[in-house]
């Protein structure tokens, strides 16, 4: 009998189902990418943040309004407004709101919302739809899912807050892949493990950044790239020091209404990585999966449902 890994390594692979239209990408999508034109200030990142988080509010606020919520003056707007390619505030807000309403083809609807618990959910039903429109183009997850999948051995990096991703990643990685290393210590103890893998032969690092955002994060991914290793990174912004040190940026949403984060769509960019590793060497997958469930019902390593 297959286990459900193994059901769903055999269905139809991501890589199979091209949409036959150009995708739509999402809000969050469309402004990382008009705002990874240019070097921001960290004054500027934080306005850029801002947007990318609150973009249906933020189209709608006046300039005094956008710089009291991100704790900036004015003029910094202003400048911001410029830094990313516009003529001032009016033009940037107008684009904002393009953007805004053609995600909401029938115009923004007023949102009737419950308690925070059912706030924050909502919150992250917009983080999975934002997702969802990402996944229209798979071409990016697809190859690095194949950079990671070639790659002996490979680093699943995540420090701090962090750690529980890439447990997860790793966890699921080593069904389907020889000789995955995880790091979940900074410091030297991260730099020895990252040396030994590019000694090794390894030749990518899967990192992730969780808010807040690690300093230990970035010296890491630092250390990786001097070593010679690339890094994919999954995160929630597009912007900053660890976004432009990585190779590739996977970007998606966290769940900040509560006391601590939720990682619906990281989560869920986690699992499209490791479909796309699959598909990349499905005989080496196939394989491996059966050799785990003969193991697994030897050992008993699994309650009977």
């Amino acid at each position: 009998m297959r286990s459900p890994q193994q059901a769903r390594a055999q269905a139809s692979a991501i890589t199979s189902r091209r949409a036959g239209q150009d995708p739509e990408a999402s809000p969050t999508a469309q402004l990382r990418t008009l705002f990874d034109r240019s070097r921001l200030s960290p004054g500027q990142r934080r306005i850029a943040q801002y947007l990318i988080e609150h973009v249906t509010e933020a189209a709608f606020l006046s300039i005094t309004d956008l710089a009291d919520r991100v704790g900036v003056s004015q003029p910094s707007v202003t400048r911001f407004a410029s830094a990313v390619g516009f003529s001032g505030y009016p033009a940037l807000r107008e684009r904002l709101r393009s953007i805004t309403l053609g995600a909401r083809p029938d115009g923004p609807a007023e949102e009737i919302r419950g308690n925070e618990l059912q706030a924050a959910v909502d919150a992250e039903i917009e983080n999975l739809e934002n997702l969802r429109r990402d996944f229209a183009d798979a071409d990016r997850f697809v190859e690095v899912g194949r950079r990671l999948s070639a790659s002996a051995p490979l680093t699943v990096l995540g420090l701090r807050i962090s750690v529980s991703l890439a447990e997860y990643f790793a966890y699921a990685a080593r069904r389907i892949h020889p000789d995955v290393r995880l790091v979940t210590l900074g410091g030297s103890v991260a730099y020895d493990a990252l040396l030994q893998s590019r000694e090794a032969g390894g030749t990518w690092v899967l990192a992730f950044s969780m808010p807040r955002h690690a300093q230990e994060t970035l010296t890491a991914v630092r250390v990786a790239r001097d070593a010679g290793l690339k890094v994919a990174l999954i995160t929630d912004l597009a912007l900053g020091p660890i976004a432009d040190e990585a190779d590739v940026t996977f970007a998606t949403g966290t769940g900040s209404r509560l006391v601590f984060d939720s990682y619906a769509a990281p989560g869920v960019m986690c699992a499209a990585l490791l479909q796309a590793m699959t598909d990349a060497d499905p005989e080496r997958t196939r394989a491996r999966l059966d050799e785990y469930e003969h193991v697994a019902d030897a050992h008993r390593f699994f309650l009977r449902d």
